[in-house]
């Protein structure tokens, strides 16, 4: 018997994995719900081609095309924490909904400016991550190939020494 969700856990699926950190794959986030992965991705597509959106007669605001918590400017995190600071937590609840955020962002936004880190500093950080990737790819790259030139030295060497004791070395002959 096949499970059938609701369209509004399919949203918050597709939110979840829209919004997840660097550590989190989407196969993490499939085997934590209990759904297939495949199914998830269904779902991501739908979502972005707009056809995965809530009933009509509930009042939940529809899926749009919103950016994630992670591409928003410092700036508009800032006016989010602090248009939310008055708030309590229904309406701070209804308001990330409107912007297609959780109130855990706003808290941990929060949380960032208060020990002043910055949001650049997550984009520095993949930045920085990606080169030091391709770095490390380039390193294993050419030490792969120094490892098999040196195996092909050996050889040329242990061949050579058979050679000798076979045929004799030639400075034996020349005298």
């Amino acid at each position: 018997m096949r499970t059938r969700f609701t369209e509004s856990f399919k949203i918050q699926a597709v939110e979840k994995v829209l919004e997840r950190t660097n550590g989190v794959t989407v196969k993490d986030i499939a085997d934590d719900l209990g759904v297939g992965q495949s199914t998830l991705g269904k779902w991501i597509a739908l979502a972005r081609k707009q056809k995965l959106e809530p009933m009509q007669d509930n009042d939940v605001p529809r899926m749009t095309k919103e950016k994630r918590p992670q591409d928003w400017s410092a700036e508009e995190k800032l006016n989010m924490v602090i248009a939310c600071a008055s708030l309590d937590e229904e309406k701070v609840s209804e308001r990330c909904r409107e912007q297609g955020v959780f109130p855990h962002h706003i808290k941990q936004w929060k949380h960032d400016f208060v020990n002043g880190k910055s949001a650049n500093t997550t984009v520095n950080t993949r930045s920085d991550h990606k080169t030091l990737r391709q770095e490390n790819k380039a390193l294993k790259k050419e030490l792969n190939r120094k490892d098999k030139a040196l195996a092909e030295t050996a050889a040329l060497l242990v061949l050579q020494k058979k050679v000798n004791t076979i045929w004799g070395n030639d400075e034996d002959n020349s005298q």
